[in-house]
């Protein structure tokens, strides 16, 4: 049992404090209730042996028994209460240190583990956090109360019982860590398999022509059988607990009532003492019972704080001293709104840099294009310039100001970024295109939708704006059009392209190009190309090549001067003539 996962498990418990030790105050009432009815219904067999009035105690037991079913009734409902609390708690942590920690933390592990934590793992910790803490409690005060009663009744049967209770707790508690230990294990399958399962659906076209389905199917079942045995492994010793501990205590009572009936047969021991000490003993079973039970829930839950503490560990997002800077007096005096100052980076400790002393300017307004091979470096720096990344040496500035004295929300405002993959958000095209800039009308909307010839589309959907994409068929060309609305729908200062025409045919190509020329009239656009012919108007081209700069200058003047460029657009078949035209 590990102390931090203890702690952690703890945590989800503590702001709930109070509703716990009431849940256990609860608990405790129903347990004392519990144990008087076994002394009431003496006193009752006692009444009738010697014809004394039984009404008293009659009433009383019935009054017992109500109390003791409100008293249930209240603290199923209260822990109920509780149980729903804890798991709402750690999956609001766990999601706001999602969306709260760094790309490369996110990006590292596959999404569908990270949704299984969220999911499965919560679960598991929800009994451990709750009922089974508070049965855990009352049930050992019950153990021990019925033991004090036992005593009170007879002490040479209760020597019995307390014998019988140290080998069967002796022979539980060696299978407890191996519980644990399978639980936790088992986990770890779903969440491999959830990662799995998640990629593999992403990836269902590829999946299907490469007729690898069955492939697939049986990679990700490979998990799912995993964590199966290991889930059989945990049921199989959490079955020779219960049966350990059921088996030896009904074994014990056994004795217990042959031994007691030789002690009322030699006169030491009263029938109805014998009788209050048997309905003890089968008081006795089911808290002994659950006790083992209990216990191994927890282990599940440690198991399951075990894993959501990985998410707490995560590293987030945070600036040092970063405050909100007035930029608009440098931005007026013409200073360059974003500046690569000898920067190097690398995305893990030990490996090779991503980008080596590179040194860029781009203007405040203008349209800036990046070409290079795969693995130059170009997605790097549009890392760098979001802050998914940080420079290991090396300074980046905006309007002048060093990135690492500014808050992340105040850099990441003036830029707007689509993505390669360019995703579509969960929810309808309305909620999409507002995503960046929430604020956006109606009007703007449709502006920023007309600009990419996606309004005409939109207009035939079901529900027009309000059409749910994730309900509906959208082509990678119309995400990718989508994507470029939302990010040109606030007009943004800086706009970072990654390749964002890919997808798309030549006349709306034709469109997004006029729409990158009217922002670079006003703003920066920077563009990550794969295809030349979407850069060749650029004001200024950067070739990257291994992690740097190797040349840079307009298309005319890389053709004339650098050799990898040349190469890049004869790869591409772009007639240097036809090129210059166009």
């Amino acid at each position: 049992m590990s102390w931090p996962n203890v702690r952690l498990l703890w945590s989800f418990i503590r702001p709930h404090r109070r509703m716990l030790f009431l849940g256990i105050v609860l608990g405790l009432t129903f347990t004392a209730a519990s144990l008087a009815i076994p002394m009431v219904i003496k006193v009752i067999l006692d009444a009738l042996g010697s014809g004394t009035s039984m009404t008293a105690p009659i009433v009383i037991l019935a009054g017992i028994l109500v109390v003791a079913g409100v008293i249930g009734f209240v603290q199923h409902n209260l822990m109920g209460a509780l149980a729903a609390q804890v798991v709402f708690d750690a999956r609001e942590s766990m999601v706001r240190k999602y969306f709260r920690a760094t790309v490369a933390s996110v990006t590292k592990r596959p999404s569908g583990e990270l949704v299984t934590r969220v999911t499965s793992d919560t679960v598991l910790l929800r009994e451990a956090a709750s009922s089974s803490l508070v049965e855990l409690v009352n049930g050992t005060v019950a153990i021990v109360g019925t033991l004090v009663l036992m005593a009170v009744l007879d002490p040479v049967l209760l020597g019995t019982m307390v014998a019988a209770l140290v080998v069967v707790g002796v022979a539980a508690s060696g299978l407890m860590p191996l519980i644990g230990k399978s639980q936790r294990l088992a986990q770890e399958s779903v969440g491999r398999m959830g990662g799995g399962l998640e990629g593999a659906l992403r990836a269902i076209r590829t999946v299907k022509a490469s007729r690898a389905e069955a492939r697939e199917a049986e990679r990700i079942i490979v998990d799912a059988r995993d964590s199966q045995q290991h889930s059989l492994r945990a049921v199989r010793a959490t079955a020779v607990v219960w049966t350990v501990v059921s088996g030896g205590m009904q074994l014990a009572v056994a004795g217990i009532l042959a031994f007691g009936a030789w002690r009322v047969s030699t006169g030491v021991l009263a029938v109805s003492s014998l009788i209050a000490f048997l309905l003890y003993a089968f008081q006795l079973l089911p808290p002994v019972s659950q006790l083992a039970t209990n216990v191994a829930m927890i282990q599940s839950g440690i198991a399951a704080a075990a894993r959501i503490r990985e998410v707490q560990d995560m590293e987030v997002e945070e600036a040092v001293d970063a405050q909100v800077v007035d930029l608009r007096p440098r931005a007026a005096a013409g200073v360059p709104v974003l500046e690569l100052v000898d920067v190097t980076a690398r995305y893990a400790p030990g490996a090779d840099p991503s980008l080596r002393s590179v040194s860029a300017v781009i203007p405040s307004r203008g349209h800036t294009a990046i070409v290079g091979p795969s693995g130059a470096g170009k997605t790097t720096l549009f890392s760098l310039l979001l802050r998914f990344l940080h420079p290991e040496q090396g300074e980046i500035l905006l309007d002048g100001v060093p990135y690492s004295t500014l808050p992340f929300d105040q850099v990441r405002s003036r830029l707007a970024y689509v993505e390669q993959e360019t995703p579509i958000v969960p929810g309808t095209v309305r909620s999409n295109v507002q995503f960046t800039y929430p604020e956006a009308t109606e009007d703007e909307i449709w502006a920023a939708l007309r600009a990419v010839h996606l309004d005409d589309a939109v207009r035939a959907m079901p529900n027009g704006l309000d059409t749910d994409l994730t309900a509906s068929s959208v082509s990678g060309g119309q995400r990718q059009r989508i994507a470029l609305a939302r990010a040109i729908v606030r007009r943004p200062e800086v706009l970072l392209l990654d390749e964002a025409t890919a997808q798309i045919d030549g006349r709306t190509e034709a469109a997004i190009q006029d729409v990158i020329t009217e922002l670079a009239q006003t703003g920066a656009v920077v563009t990550i190309a794969h295809r030349l012919s979407t850069v060749i108007d650029a004001d200024t081209i950067l070739v990257m090549e291994q992690g740097c700069i190797r040349a840079r200058g307009t298309h005319a003047e890389l053709m004339a001067s650098d050799e990898l460029y040349r190469d890049l657009v004869t790869a591409l078949r772009i007639a240097p003539e036809a090129a210059l035209a166009g």
